[in-house]
């Protein structure tokens, strides 16, 4: 696969002299806690992970942030408490995703249908699957393009919000959609020359990771994590493990294994973490770019790339 840039994917990003994005800033767990009030600031909620990084490295000190989905949590099935249905009621900004997690979806439309920014409108989207009630693939966020694209959108929305504010969203929009095209870069790079391009994972989360670096999403179950494969596709997964030679198979950080492993076990290949980043561990001291780097050598090693 040759070398693919964002600028060639149509997310050019907007150079700002002197721009700078203090990622490490945006690494933190996402509370319980209402938005805050702090004179002078817009509050945001955002979904879960990915949507609370791009907000705080956009918004910077003009906002507070707060996440629905709590460190360690699983973020499909997420419910929502009355505590949270009131922060969505009361914040300035709801960032979310539509379809992938249906009490956010009902709590939107009832409390903030005119606050709220569906991060995956204007994104080429991925089919999903009808059989299973799957409209699109919500995990827009695992190609650093799209999440370049959703930080300009964020930064446009805070800008209108908060006139005062809107040089200095639009100069972290920047920095954020440099550090995109700098991840992007080392993605392709490192994802260029792999001996294998089929890329087995417990549940289709990463089908915009593969399509954007020219590798082949191979789910064992589909879009949700907690659908149990068939008999049948677990047998046709390990088919193609065993013809194809593959030596990685790959399971997700807030899902449990073990349909993985009976496929390595079975097969030989060897099972290993790759993170879809809907969440961070309580704890982390990792933020988005962190893991997307570990996943990048993860994938390296597994796909025997280089």
């Amino acid at each position: 696969m040759t070398s693919a840039t964002l600028t060639r994917r149509a997310i050019a990003p907007l150079l700002v002299a002197g721009a700078t994005l203090l990622l490490s800033a945006c690494g933190g767990a996402g509370t319980d806690s209402a938005p805050s009030s702090e004179a002078g600031t817009t509050s945001v909620v955002a979904a879960f992970y990915p949507l609370q990084y791009a907000a705080q490295a956009v918004g910077g000190d003009t906002v507070s942030v707060t996440s629905l989905t709590p460190p360690g949590v699983e973020p499909h099935d997420l419910e929502l408490t009355a505590a949270q249905v009131a922060e969505i009621s009361q914040a300035d900004v709801v960032l979310y995703i539509k379809g992938f997690q249906p009490a956010v979806d009902e709590a939107v439309a009832q409390q903030a249908a005119d606050r709220a920014i569906d991060v995956s409108e204007g994104l080429a989207l991925l089919s999903g699957d009808p059989a299973e009630g799957e409209v699109n693939d919500p995990h827009v966020w695992l190609d650093p393009a799209n999440m370049a694209a959703i930080g300009q959108a964020i930064a446009t929305r805070l800008g209108a919000v908060d006139p005062e504010s809107a040089a200095t969203v639009s100069a972290n929009a920047s920095a954020l959609s440099t550090a995109m095209a700098d991840l992007d870069a080392k993605y392709a790079a490192g994802l260029s020359t792999c001996a294998s391009t089929d890329l087995v994972v417990s549940h289709e989360a990463f089908g915009y990771l593969a399509n954007a670096y020219g590798l082949t999403q191979v789910g064992i179950s589909g879009l949700s994590p907690e659908a149990e494969p068939s008999p049948a596709r677990m047998k046709e997964v390990a088919d193609l493990v065993r013809t194809a030679g593959i030596s990685t198979i790959y399971y997700e950080s807030l899902v449990d294994p073990k349909v993985a492993q009976t496929i390595a076990d079975e097969t030989g290949a060897t099972a290993v973490m790759l993170d879809p980043l809907e969440g961070l561990a309580p704890d982390s001291t990792s933020d988005y770019v962190s893991v997307m780097e570990a996943n990048l050598a993860t994938l390296m090693k597994g796909q025997n790339c280089g």
